[in-house]
């Protein structure tokens, strides 16, 4: 009997000597895990903190103190002169270079959306001898660069050249590849039933994508306007090589006009630089849990 109460007794000191050592060892799991997240918080506030307060405090000061790059706090401050000169510059070209770039981007989201939706439908629902090959076509479009030459001489071809619809199209066609995988991935989730049930109630098939596929789409549409919209606002060089003129400034090319031969405003251009940030700032922080949940979407089946 007293050996029976022994061998319990030391079954609870072992069990409890257990569930202390396990508390142990995940107290210092949770350390670790929470050095590690405050690491990660300060090393993301030095990396773009110290930068995004660069351009700050130097679109504040004026031309001398400016040219110092510092981070030192100006002695006076010249903000409404600084920004009522980069609005006025050239005869208003900055906002000038807003509405050629907002409506560059929402037109090109929107094209985007519809075509690159669609193909992604063709592809994943119509199974046949060259959906491979399509497949492959549109993991080429992510692998090769396109070519400046041939392009201009497209869109002069065409009439395209330096205007809307052919800007339009053509960062449609840069981004297709992109938007039209993620799409294809996102439809591999949505059962093939729901087609069979559509179409056997009578839906035709533009219906069926219309009001049944398209609204099942919405996370990663956000996905797409998002990142898309954001590299066609921030674009440099599709601006520069086929979109030329000065009647055709977008936001980036505005950062020339602070950049002289004998000198630069860098108040100005720090300026400049902050205004044209705001907008896609505002929208990757309303979207940016979007943006995660529209990645990843599909990632197991697709």
């Amino acid at each position: 009997m007293s050996l029976g109460i022994k061998q319990e007794g030391a079954e609870v000191l072992g069990q409890s000597y257990n569930i202390e050592t396990n508390s142990t060892v995940m107290k210092k799991k949770n350390f670790k895990l929470l050095s590690i997240e405050v690491f990660a918080v300060f090393a993301a506030i030095v990396l773009f903190g110290i930068p995004f307060y660069f351009v700050i405090i130097n679109s504040f000061k004026d031309v001398s103190e400016s040219a110092a790059l510092s981070l030192a706090w100006p002695s006076s401050f010249h903000i409404l002169e600084n920004y009522r000169a980069v609005l006025t510059a050239n005869n208003g070209m900055v906002l000038r270079a807003f509405f050629n770039s907002s409506l560059i981007t929402v037109l090109s989201i929107t094209t985007m959306i519809f075509v690159c939706s669609m193909a992604a439908f063709v592809l994943e629902r119509r199974k046949g001898k060259l959906s491979g090959f399509f497949n492959s076509m549109v993991l080429v479009g992510l692998m090769i660069p396109p070519a400046i030459v041939p392009t201009i001489w497209v869109l002069q071809t065409t009439g395209l050249f330096k205007t809307f619809p052919g800007i339009v199209l053509l960062e449609t066609a840069l981004h297709f590849a992109f938007a039209c995988m993620l799409y294809k991935a996102f439809m591999s989730t949505i059962p093939r039933e729901l087609d069979e049930a559509a179409l056997m109630d009578g839906c035709s098939s533009f219906k069926l994508y219309f009001n049944i596929i398209l609204p099942l789409l919405k996370p990663v549409t956000s996905t797409i306007i998002v990142l898309s919209s954001i590299q066609i606002y921030n674009d440099f060089e599709n601006m520069l090589y086929f979109f030329p003129g000065a009647e055709n400034a977008t936001v980036q090319l505005t950062l020339y006009n602070f950049k002289g031969m004998y000198g630069t405003q860098w108040n100005l251009l720090f300026a400049d630089v902050l205004l044209i940030s705001i907008p896609p700032l505002i929208l990757f922080i309303f979207f940016n849990k979007k943006i995660v949940a529209g990645m990843t979407a599909g990632a197991v089946k697709g």
